[in-house]
């Protein structure tokens, strides 16, 4: 059954809305309410061009909320449980928003423009608006913006050397999770060591919508000697290097000490933060779940439109979030959040499918590049 998505005013096109078209994208969805492409070639054959060579991404769904002003990293820091002091100027986070009772509202990226000015490159949910609701009673002096801001994803191992081709010597070497501001043949830009992929990559955050078909074309011709192809983000890629996405894999209800990243939480850092009491309690009372990779058996899985149940024996012990076949791996691996007492490595599980049951061994996550060496060369 052929299915198309009706064109509406309240879903906005990016600026490479049009070249995406001409470049082949056939299938959209609706992120961030901004149309993303999610499909050229098949997944498989993305994931490949991804691996091997270099792809670019039409990411504007990643919606970027500015705050700036004298009190901006105040501001920006009471929204996060990570300690932002050694964030200097230049320099990116991976950071979790908190709520009041420690849920997870939105997993950005944060940039660091400038002392005084932050931008957070988020998923899909509405941040500005919770920004601008905290600002209110907040007594800070700062501004809440959505900047006319448009991403491009250049991913995968030839990525530097399109970046190079593109701005040069200096900009192929930023380091890992930096930023820093560029101008390409006048197109204003900011360009960071960033992605959804775990491979090399970079982001391409353009602040000129009107020259976008511009700035996809001389991607594109920077990559074509590398093999540069348009890619969808690829759900292969990401679920073997763990990458969560925000409403598939954690939601409010989802705390950071369920999904592993204590890291990203200080609780006793000199400013406060929403949800601090809150996660100050999880934290000593213990989780009750807690996120897990899987390895599934049977036929390869092609894709989950919802969660699955999971079970331990017979008694439900949590739901499966994100699953796929790796094509590298020759297997189904999935994302998954389970009940205490069944996420201890090779616990045996059952996983219920809309076709049927099947084996679930709980393993390690990521399943590919555990210290992530890959992207940081």
């Amino acid at each position: 059954m052929t299915q198309n998505i009706v064109p509406t005013p309240r879903i906005r096109k990016s600026p490479y809305f049009e070249a995406t078209l001409r470049a082949g994208a056939s299938q959209f969805t609706v992120y961030n309410k901004v149309y993303m492409p999610f499909g050229y070639d098949t997944p498989e054959g993305e994931f490949q061009a991804i691996i091997d060579a270099v792809t670019v991404w039409d990411v504007t769904g990643q919606r970027v909320v500015e705050i700036s002003g004298p009190d901006a990293y105040r501001f920006t820091s009471s929204l996060t449980p990570r300690d932002l002091s050694t964030c200097l100027p230049g320099r990116c986070r991976y950071i979790f928003i908190t709520d009041p009772h420690g849920g997870i509202l939105n997993d950005p990226v944060l940039l660091r423009l400038d002392e005084d000015r932050f931008w957070l490159s988020c998923a899909d949910s509405d941040m500005a608006m919770w920004a601008r609701g905290v600002a209110v009673h907040a007594g800070l002096d700062v501004r809440i913006d959505t900047p006319d801001v448009s991403t491009l994803q250049v991913q995968g191992p030839f990525s530097r050397e399109v970046i190079r081709a593109l701005f040069g010597d200096e900009m192929a070497d930023l380091g890992y999770y930096h930023c820093r501001p560029a101008d390409l043949e006048g197109i204003p830009l900011v360009v960071s060591r960033t992605g959804f992929t775990a491979e090399l990559g970079f982001e391409l955050y353009l602040m000129d919508g009107s020259r976008g078909t511009e700035l996809w074309d001389m991607v594109m011709a920077a990559g074509q000697p590398f093999g540069m192809k348009p890619a969808a983000p690829s759900r292969i890629r990401r679920i073997e290097a763990g990458i969560l996405d925000y409403g598939t894999d954690m939601d409010e209800s989802v705390n950071p000490f369920e999904l592993g990243f204590d890291r990203l939480v200080d609780l006793d850092k000199d400013i406060d933060f929403i949800g601090r009491a809150a996660l100050r309690r999880i934290k000593a009372d213990g989780v009750h779940r807690r996120a897990v990779g899987l390895e599934v058996a049977g036929a390869p899985i092609s894709y989950n439109d919802r969660s699955w149940p999971l079970y331990h024996g017979t008694v439900a012990v949590g739901q499966a979030t994100s699953i796929i076949y790796s094509p590298r791996l020759e297997k189904n691996i999935a994302l998954a959040m389970v009940g205490t007492g069944a996420e201890m490595l090779g616990t045996l599980l059952r996983l219920l499918t809309p076709d049927g049951e099947r084996d679930a061994v709980v393993c390690p996550r990521p399943f590919v590049d555990p210290q992530r060496e890959i992207s940081k060369a």
